[in-house]
């Protein structure tokens, strides 16, 4: 793997949960040498202990620029020290390290923003805990386009052979289908075609757009909204020039032969979107918020505070996060 001209930036994460162990499992994944380099922004002295618990023979080296850590990372992890107000316990969040935790994602966003790191990558974070502390985001997606001033961030969750991203969020499904709008529809096709042109490197994106009812609403019989909404907006992107199809029935979209059609699947809520990328390859999934200024992406999974310091957790899913943000920082340094 050749390195890029300067590491990616690893947010701390929760400390509680499995962060520090997926971190520690990732770099020796590759003895420094198959994973893209990062710089880590959390607390060395943490990380020490969390490797002498788990019986990791892997070095930790503080470092106070991303271009010594590019430089050091065949020796251990490196680290920018983001310091805890208090020593973590396992499986038990503590409040008073949240501010640590946000620390460490404005932190790289600085980085990236600055030209020092290629891309974020973050480490799953405990959104109640960092709620109960004044944070005022539904989680990383929002969190990241206040700082980077960005006004239509799009989550996708990617996997080797399929992408999915739904148009609404994190909201109850009733809200979801509420706000549901033509316009957001095609706001949200715009930035994946976009992102998939210069972060993908695919010339001609091809886009399905689900239904929100089953069968796509059989004509108005299980529901309008495929008439009202969702098919006003495909035509007014096939108008715009974008290759989509749609209403397609949702049920019958995430099979092999139909996700060879696509390069990816726009989805009309969260678990829509979710449920069949997570059951087809959960260990591999990856997050990745679209519509901003620089790459960012995200192991697809949580704290796993249940299972926080037992050695058990798997890296897969980080380290899918970190090569895919190596090639889309990549794709997007040559598209620019």
């Amino acid at each position: 793997m050749t390195a890029p001209r300067q590491p990616l930036a690893l947010t701390m994460g929760e400390p509680s949960g499995i962060a520090g162990e997926i971190v520690l499992k990732a770099w020796r994944a590759g003895d420094g040498k198959l994973v893209p380099p990062f710089v880590y922004l959390g607390d060395p002295h943490w990380l020490r202990a969390e490797a002498h618990h788990l019986r990791s023979h892997t070095h930790v080296v503080e470092v106070s620029s991303c271009a010594e850590a590019l430089k050091r990372f065949s020796d251990g992890i490196p680290v920018l020290s983001v310091a805890l107000a208090e020593k973590p316990v396992y499986g038990q969040p503590c409040q008073a390290n949240a501010g640590s935790v946000v620390a460490s994602i404005s932190k790289a966003v600085e980085l990236v923003q600055s030209g020092q790191a290629a891309a974020v990558v973050t480490n799953p974070i405990q959104k109640a805990l960092l709620y109960g502390a004044g944070f005022k985001f539904p989680g990383h997606t929002e969190f990241l386009a206040e700082l980077s001033h960005s006004p239509n961030p799009i989550m996708m969750l990617a996997t080797d052979d399929l992408r999915v991203v739904p148009v609404t969020v994190h909201v109850s499904l009733a809200s979801a289908i509420q706000s549901l709008s033509s316009d957001a529809i095609q706001t949200c096709a715009r930035v994946v075609h976009e992102a998939l042109i210069k972060m993908f490197g695919i010339a001609k994106p091809r886009l399905a757009i689900s239904g929100l009812n089953p069968h796509a609403g059989e004509g108005g019989a299980m529901g309008d909204e495929e008439i009202r909404i969702i098919k006003p907006a495909v035509d007014a992107l096939a108008l715009q020039g974008l290759n989509v199809m749609g209403p397609l029935p949702a049920d019958t979209l995430f099979h092999a032969e139909s996700r060879q059609r696509f390069d990816a699947i726009i989805c009309m809520y969260h678990d829509q979107a979710l449920i069949p990328l997570k059951t087809l390859d959960f260990h591999h999934g990856v997050n990745t918020t679209l519509g901003l200024p620089f790459v960012r992406t995200s192991p697809d999974h949580g704290t796993a505070l249940d299972i926080a310091g037992r050695g058990i957790a798997n890296p897969s899913s980080l380290l899918a996060a970190l090569r895919l943000a190596d090639k889309m920082s990549r794709s997007r340094e040559v598209m620019s």
